[in-house]
């Protein structure tokens, strides 16, 4: 087995490997967009609640209610701060899936460098060794002639 041949084998079982962490990398993206839009979304309830909140205050309303929306508020900032530590959580894996990612895909195109230039120099051998071939036949012919 020529040494192109042999590298290429290196050179596929490494692309394989960095197809399935750009797979990784990817499921991972989706989690930490589905994340963001959760946390968006509780936001943007929170303001919601807020406003009905802030609404009532100026209606005026029992004591009973306004601790109820305040509880309520409280309850919502906390959901949000644990959302806000899972998105966290998620940017960290996020960020050592894409290490991993890159890392494989230098590895792989360093070998793929290395696998063509031992076909370039398997190409000129053999250009080479036909070129001595010709040469032979054509100095054998011109001999016997």
């Amino acid at each position: 087995m020529k040494k192109s041949q042999r590298i290429k084998t290196i050179v596929d079982i490494k692309a394989a490997q960095e197809k399935n962490a750009l797979e990784v990398l990817g499921a991972v993206q989706r989690k930490l967009q589905s994340m963001q839009a959760q946390v968006e979304g509780l936001r943007n309830y929170r303001q919601e609640y807020q406003h009905r909140f802030d609404q009532l205050g100026i209606k005026g309303v029992n004591v009973a209610q306004l601790l109820e929306f305040r509880s309520f508020i409280d309850k919502l900032d906390k959901a949000i701060i644990g959302q806000e530590q899972v998105l966290s959580a998620i940017e960290a894996e996020l960020a050592a899936k894409r290490k991993i990612w890159e890392d494989l895909h230098n590895k792989t195109q360093s070998l793929q460098k290395v696998c063509d230039s031992a076909l370039m120099v398997e190409m000129r051998q053999e250009a080479k060794r036909e070129q001595q071939e010709q040469d032979e036949r054509a100095s054998r012919i011109g001999r016997n002639n």
